[in-house]
């Protein structure tokens, strides 16, 4: 169980998440990858629960799938890229993401909470904060009430359907991205 106790920084008012601290029983997710959906051609991260059969599908922006990918496959651009200056801001203060909390799944839209070293957590979106912990090697864990609402269940037997997918995922490129999509994880 993860209970955030300390303050909490970047909260909207809407955001009762962040602005009460998550508390709940949590499982650790890994970062399949990125896709693009069709035939809508948007963009979705997939997280898959470490040890279990659950996998969480998150819409997210171009942007935001293009920065993962990118973390994903190691490409290290010639200026740092807005979660790369995130990653060097967090270096070059002393401080550290010791992980990221995906909270909640509200009217569709999924919260994250960065937690910062000494307790410190900030609301962020689910697909920066992901993106971000690739960057840090951060573990990313996400509720397991999340994970019960919009999670979807693959058994063993259809592992080899999920393999297809990862090899799909190996030799997809930041390019096959749109910027020109308009579905967010936030509102």
């Amino acid at each position: 169980m993860v209970c955030g106790t300390t303050r909490t920084q970047g909260a909207r008012p809407d955001d009762a998440a962040a602005a009460e601290g998550y508390c709940g029983d949590v499982r650790e997710v890994d970062v399949v990858g990125v896709r693009v959906e069709m035939p809508s051609n948007q963009p979705i991260v997939l997280l898959r629960e470490t040890g279990g059969e659950r996998y969480l599908p998150i819409w997210v922006g171009a942007v935001e799938a293009t920065a993962i990918a990118f973390a994903q496959q190691g490409v290290v651009p010639p200026r740092p890229l807005t979660h790369d200056l995130l990653k060097d801001l967090l270096t070059a203060t002393g401080q550290q993401l010791d992980e990221v909390q995906i909270t909640e799944v509200k009217d569709g839209i999924f919260y994250a909470t960065l937690v910062l070293g000494g307790g410190v957590e900030v609301s962020a979106r689910p697909s920066d904060s992901i993106a971000l912990a690739l960057r840090t090697g951060s573990r990313i864990v996400c509720a397991d009430d999340v994970l019960d609402e919009a999670g979807l269940s693959v058994p063993d037997e259809q592992e080899e359907e999920v393999e297809k997918f990862r090899e799909f995922l190996d030799q997809i490129n930041p390019e096959d991205f749109d910027a020109s999509s308009g579905k967010r994880d936030e509102p």
